[in-house]
């Protein structure tokens, strides 16, 4: 299991929410398949206690972090662009 997915699959747990594919993705640091997120899930599903163990993962640093903003703004401000041209 990738470990950027299980990482997101922990956290999700943690925070009590159910994880799905949209909820691992948005929790995902850095770009990963989506056949990759879908594998995960599964297996996770099937041996929950699987994603109890602790993986060994860098730090995350605040510019990965800061990144990720940055491509969710952008994102968001491209929709927002396109829903007013329809208007």
């Amino acid at each position: 299991m990738h470990p950027a997915v299980q990482k997101a699959i922990r956290v999700l747990v943690s925070e009590g929410k159910t994880p799905t594919v949209a909820t691992v993705k948005s929790k995902l640091t850095e770009a990963v398949p989506m056949p990759v997120i879908i594998s995960a899930l599964s297996a996770y599903k099937n041996a929950p206690e699987s994603i109890e163990a602790e993986v060994p993962e860098q730090e995350q640093s605040k510019p990965q972090t800061h990144s990720q903003l940055d491509r969710i703004e952008a994102k968001l401000d491209k929709l927002l662009a396109m829903l007013e041209e329809r208007n």
